[in-house]
């Protein structure tokens, strides 16, 4: 709901009661984020250091902070020992969890063999429920359609009544694969059963929005591709420091620029931009974005 100050004031008042934990150190790295509190977020990744279920949560938690402003080298070494962690507590599952979400971090830069490696090495480590559904989005957004085809038809099949994978992750996987096999109305048509609850902010990203403003911009329709990446930008509390946060601004300014309004392309590409001032320099999305702008020069 962006209300942060009700949000930390709870927490703290939870703290004062002699309650603590994962969840409300969680919520606390979250709320410093949306701060821009550095020093607070690495309080809580440190508060977890050596707690076991605990510690790997955070580091992968911390490696999408990384991820947030393109520094990946950070992120993949987080993830890293999110999953080295997670092994020795033996939790395979939270170690494949980790070892897919990095999977997707890698497959929306551009770096699409990482997305499929990451995302295959999830699987073989522990193929759970939900270790496969990340894998099949990441390997949809990473150019293996034909395998996240196969795990998605595999998951209807073996979860044919979950009411959370069938109006959000399934849809959202079929869309992503019409997405990379150049069918955007497809994409559009298959994501109209999350509509509802996209926006509800227990799943994170806004994934869908994003995913339906890729068809949009497929389709050369800018103002719709441009409504979609605005959803993440007017809702910063439920992006979080997710990936798709900065990227809706590349996006958007793509999507203006299809709208023939160069003035507003430039002011995105230039947040864009500003967000990854510290990234990675050799980012294929990176690399792209910067060409772009420089065109409109």
């Amino acid at each position: 709901m962006g209300r942060i100050k009700n949000a930390r004031d709870m927490l703290a008042e939870a703290q004062q009661k002699g309650f603590d934990g994962l969840l409300i150190r969680g919520d606390l790295y979250a709320l410093a984020f949306l701060a821009g509190d550095n020093a607070e977020m690495e309080r809580e990744v440190a508060w977890a250091a050596g707690r076991p279920g605990e510690e790997d949560q955070m580091l992968s938690n911390h490696a999408d902070t990384q991820a947030y402003y393109g520094r990946m080298e950070k992120a993949r070494d987080l993830s890293r020992r999110a999953v080295d962690s997670a092994v020795r507590a033996d939790s395979k599952e939270a170690g494949a969890t980790w070892l897919t979400f990095q999977g997707l971090r890698e497959a929306e830069v551009g770096n699409g063999a990482a997305a499929q490696q990451a995302a295959t090495r999830g699987l073989a480590l522990a193929p759970g429920r939900y270790v496969k559904v990340l894998a099949a989005l990441a390997l949809a957004r990473g150019g293996d359609a034909a395998k996240a085809k196969t795990l998605l038809d595999a998951a209807e099949n073996a979860e044919p009544t979950n009411t959370l994978l069938k109006v959000h992750w399934f849809p959202l996987i079929d869309a992503a694969i019409d997405v990379d096999q150049s069918a955007p109305d497809r994409a559009i048509l298959a994501l109209e059963p999350v509509l509802p609850y996209e926006l509800g902010g227990n799943i994170g990203w806004i994934y869908p929005a994003y995913i339906r403003g890729q068809a949009y911009l497929a389709q050369k329709n800018g103002p719709a591709a441009a409504a979609e990446f605005q959803k993440l930008i007017d809702h910063p509390a439920l992006v979080g420091n997710g990936l798709l946060g900065p990227l809706a601004h590349l996006q958007i300014a793509r999507a203006y620029e299809i709208s023939g309004d160069s003035a507003k392309a430039k002011g995105a590409y230039q947040d864009f931009l500003g967000l990854w001032k510290d990234a990675d320099p050799d980012l294929p999305i990176l690399k792209a974005a910067k060409a772009e702008y420089a065109k409109l020069q």
